[in-house]
């Protein structure tokens, strides 16, 4: 099975629909899979469900999707850095799904793993537990959460082989790896494809059995907030 596509475009061949579910791994702007959501952007898919720990910035990442008004509703659990997500919120313009950060990893995770739901104290008392279940375990009151299925999965890794082992690096491993696995297709982005059988089995984050389709790219790196001091005098 060959896993490797050309471009982003051409990796999402056949996967996209309008009204589908996307999981998106990365956090803030930092493993982003910016490629294949300009991919998605250009391919003109709406009506679009996300989930992803945050949406970008105004004129990056998921943000760009924001603006052309692709994405009808957000799974997240951070929507600071965007000022249009907070405008379409405010408007009603935008649904908006708020998850404790941990809850919303472990929902895709459980997905994955094929478990329907599970029980946090997190959000317990609060907006978030509102028209969920609760149940006691041990005197403590738990709320049930569901795990995240998507229609697709877009992530972006550091390395991989042919066959869609996956090598994260440092803060990209966060969201990518559940993301990943919650999705009925995966389809990943990386900087490099090395050989086959050189990745070093003890380093691979993500076994290739969870990525169907693969592209390598060139990459932006940004800053998502840039603080610097005052240089000192000498």
């Amino acid at each position: 099975m060959n896993k490797l596509h050309a471009t982003a475009g051409e990796a999402l061949d056949g996967l996209l629909f309008d009204g589908m579910t996307i999981a998106a791994g990365g956090f803030g702007l930092c493993g982003i899979p910016e490629l294949l959501i300009s991919a998605i952007r250009d391919a003109g898919t709406k009506d679009l469900t996300v989930a992803s720990n945050n949406c970008g910035v105004d004129d990056f990442g998921l943000g760009i999707l924001l603006a052309t008004k692709q994405i009808r509703k957000m799974i997240s659990s951070y929507v600071g850095e965007n000022a249009e997500f907070m405008r379409q919120y405010l408007s009603g313009e935008l649904e908006l799904e708020f998850n404790p950060q941990g809850t919303l990893a472990e929902r895709m995770r459980a997905g994955g793993a094929g478990i329907p739901g599970f029980y946090t104290a997190t959000g317990v008392g609060t907006v978030i537990a509102e028209g969920k279940e609760h149940k006691e375990f041990n005197g403590k009151t738990y709320i049930l959460e569901t795990g995240i299925v998507a229609d697709l999965s877009i992530v972006k890794a550091w390395k991989a082989d042919p066959s869609g082992n996956l090598v994260f690096r440092k803060t990209a491993r966060n969201f990518n790896p559940p993301a990943a696995t919650c999705g009925k297709v995966c389809v990943a982005e990386v900087e490099e494809i090395v050989p086959m059988g050189s990745l070093d089995p003890d380093h691979i984050h993500l076994p290739g059995i969870y990525v169907h389709r693969l592209i390598q790219g060139q990459h932006e790196k940004r800053i998502e907030q840039r603080t610097v001091r005052k240089r000192e005098a000498v």
